[in-house]
This record gives structure tokens, sequence and C-alpha cells, in this order.
């Protein structure tokens, strides 16, 4: 795959299609129902906003999981 930045503006169901391996990310975040049309519609911001989980955190974890595979737990 392409290097890939996801951003805040990046919409939650894009994410998932381009790197679905992602998904539990989002679950950890509390973002269970990932096949809803509203959640994959949200961006990463309003997500986060959502499950009161810092954006920039989690963009961090996102984009080292995407691009190494891996994320810090």
């Amino acid at each position: 795959m392409a290097a890939t930045t996801i951003t805040r503006e990046t919409i939650v169901g894009d994410i998932l299609d381009i790197a679905p391996q992602t998904a539990p990310l989002f679950m950890a975040i509390g973002m269970h129902c990932l096949g809803c049309p509203a959640s994959r519609g949200e961006t990463v911001e309003e997500a986060c906003a959502v499950h009161g989980i810092d954006p920039d955190e989690f963009l961090q974890h996102v984009n080292s999981f995407i691009s190494g595979g891996k994320t810090e737990e």
C-alpha cells in the first residue's frame, strides 16, 4: 500500500476501506458499530470527540499502525 497519512478530516469509512486492519483501534476507543453508516461517515475528529478521545494521540496510533503494522499499547 502506498504511504497514507490519516488526518483529523479523514473519514472513518475511508480509513477502514484502505486499512481494514485498523478496526480494532476504533473498537478500542468505543466505536463498536463500525458498519453503521453514521459511524463510517464521521471524520476522525468527530469520532474522537464523541468518544472523548484525544484526536492527536489517536492519529499517532493509527498512522503508526498503518505505516508499520504496530501501535503502542
